[in-house]
């Protein structure tokens, strides 16, 4: 009996923790995420988020839809596990006629009764198959971590001796728990296909003094690393099997991680379980041979205080992590969190002179912004003057003498303070002019009207949905021709903005389109975007010819991206 000790105290300690950390994160939420959290729990959302947890933290389908293979690997520890929880307190439920009994019986039933076989249901029977798919798990993980590119991908994880510690527990608690129940079922002859026949063999290798011996033993060594996994579980990657639950309710309450309030960052980064997909869609590692900088990196080191800003600024912040990610965590969002910590200083009075400032030209209801990049793309303000001018529209010109960058530069490298005024000054112009619907041909300055500006009565379009509209409408006509195209997705205007069939309908209307083996929301990034502000010009190389050679394959005459920064 004294074997039960290590499992009773690590289930003690595991509890213990992770009581603390709630309690302090959800303490230290703002009081809007509290209310929000309130509101939540009576309605609907919560049978959402119960359905998300049974879909995504127990039989992992986002996992699935990108590996099969992963997917039954998590799949099956995590959704076997349990089911061997819930069965087993069935079983033992059964057993005592549903009276109250202590959680060790329920852990260690085989060995307090191992003859036990309660009513029409074959508990022995379901409970070993259970067992079999578990272990069918862990021989997978433990093939992947030799053997990680069989299972489609090109990069395992790399772990801290946390890590390795529950690691090596969670790899041996299923083999001792056969073997404990094997050693059980060979002394009573109990057990069924599974332990049955495993207590068989060792019955007939062993003689039953010596079972006598190793039964104890056994017993202790499943107690023991239950005891060292639960107990690792709180400080390593573990931690997510608990926090993803948590994450999935507030997410669907509507509870966002901000610059502002970070306390819900700690739920997102403690649910990472540092599965290792976001690396491979990584093309700062695929590429340019950065491999210390990915999401699942910087996650870890950003929990574990120690984070370095060379970390926090590698990175294009293209969002292909992100769209791969199965916990569905805001990655860009931490990152950008994070830089705002460093580099948020007050600005005082830097952009006074903005206020008297107006570069604007012209004047219409249609609004156009060309943005920085588009500025030093004249050809596209050519076309844009000629789209309009085809069009008959009447065009107010935000920026066309020159005018204020749309801030989200600032933003991405964490200057908070100093976007924000540059967004005020930008606001107040198009309110100043009246404009309804506002055009841009950059992407960057598309998602900061949506999502920063707060423009009430003015539509934000991209040029490339404005130009479909005009084609649809017949405002203006277009010739096709026999040429063929690729369209690139740009990272800003596809996984941003969620803008990927406007542009391709453009494109078809004028040509043959042909799309890349990595399109929509993997499509990938250019190498030069503004987020990244340590990456040097060599690496932005090798991140674009990559590209290059990506859409070369595809046979087509040219590439068209609708960035001008791309």
């Amino acid at each position: 009996m004294l074997f039960i000790i290590p499992f009773t105290a690590g289930v003690a300690i595991l509890f213990a923790v992770i009581s603390y950390k709630y309690l302090r994160w959800f303490w230290r939420m703002p009081l809007a995420d509290k209310k929000l959290f309130g509101k939540g729990i009576f309605t609907h959302k919560t049978w959402g988020a119960i359905g998300e947890v049974f879909s995504e933290s127990l039989l992992h389908r986002r996992i699935f839809r990108t590996n099969p293979l992963l997917g039954y690997m998590h799949m099956s520890l995590a959704f076997g596990w349990f089911l061997l929880i819930v069965v087993g307190w069935i079983e033992t439920a059964f057993h005592f006629h549903g009276e109250f009994v202590p959680l060790h019986i329920h852990i260690f039933f085989k060995y307090f009764f191992p003859e036990a076989e309660t009513g029409i249901f074959p508990f022995s029977f379901i409970m070993d198959f259970l067992l079999l798919f578990v272990l069918s798990g862990v021989m997978l993980a433990w093939f992947k971590r030799m053997r990680s590119r069989a299972l489609g991908m090109q990069r395992t994880t790399k772990h801290t001796n946390g890590d390795r510690i529950a690691l090596t527990a969670l790899w041996f608690i299923f083999p001792a728990r056969l073997l404990a129940e094997s050693t059980t079922s060979a002394i009573h002859h109990g057990g069924s296909f599974l332990t049955g026949n495993a207590g068989k063999a060792l019955a007939a290798t062993f003689p039953s003094g010596t079972l006598a011996a190793i039964e104890p033993a056994a017993w202790w060594f499943y107690s023991i690393v239950l005891a060292i996994f639960f107990i690792a579980m709180p400080f390593s990657r573990y931690m997510h099997i608990f926090t993803e639950i948590p994450l999935i309710f507030m997410r669907r309450y509507g509870i966002r991680s901000e610059p502002s309030a970070k306390s819900f960052d700690h739920f997102q980064i403690e649910a990472c379980s540092r599965c290792g997909i976001c690396i491979d869609p990584c093309q700062l590692q695929s590429a340019a041979g950065f491999c210390e900088v990915q999401s699942i990196y910087f996650l870890r080191d950003r929990r574990y205080h120690r984070l370095e800003q060379r970390i926090v600024d590698n990175c294009l912040m293209c969002g292909r992590c992100e769209a791969k990610c199965p916990v569905g965590i805001e990655l860009n969002t931490l990152r950008l969190n994070s830089r705002t910590g460093y580099y948020n200083a007050p600005v005082d009075n830097r952009y006074d002179y903005l206020r008297p400032l107006d570069c604007s030209a012209g004047e219409g209801r249609i609004g156009y912004f060309a943005g920085c990049m588009t500025l030093l793309t004249p050809r596209i303000i050519r076309s844009m003057e000629q789209i309009f001018a085809s069009a008959g529209e009447k065009v107010w010109w935000a920026d066309r003498n020159g005018g204020v960058c749309c801030g989200r530069p600032l933003k991405l490298s964490g200057e908070m303070d100093a976007a924000a005024q540059i967004i005020e000054y930008n606001r107040a112009l198009f309110g100043k002019h009246g404009i309804t619907t506002l055009v841009t041909s950059c992407p960057i300055c598309l998602r900061v009207f949506k999502e920063d500006y707060d423009l009430q009565g003015v539509e934000v379009l991209h040029h490339s949905q404005y130009i479909k509209r005009l084609i649809d409408s017949g405002r203006i006509a277009v010739d096709a021709e026999e040429k063929r195209y690729v369209y690139h997705d740009p990272c800003e205007l596809g996984r941003g903005s969620g803008i990927y069939d406007e542009p391709r309908t453009v494109i078809a209307s004028v040509g043959g389109l042909l799309e890349a083996d990595e399109n929509r929301d993997e499509g990938l990034c250019c190498g030069s975007g503004l987020a990244n502000t340590a990456i040097n010009d060599a690496g932005q190389v090798q991140v674009g010819r990559a590209m290059a050679e990506h859409f070369a394959a595809t046979g087509a005459e040219a590439v068209v991206t609708a960035c001008p920064l791309c």
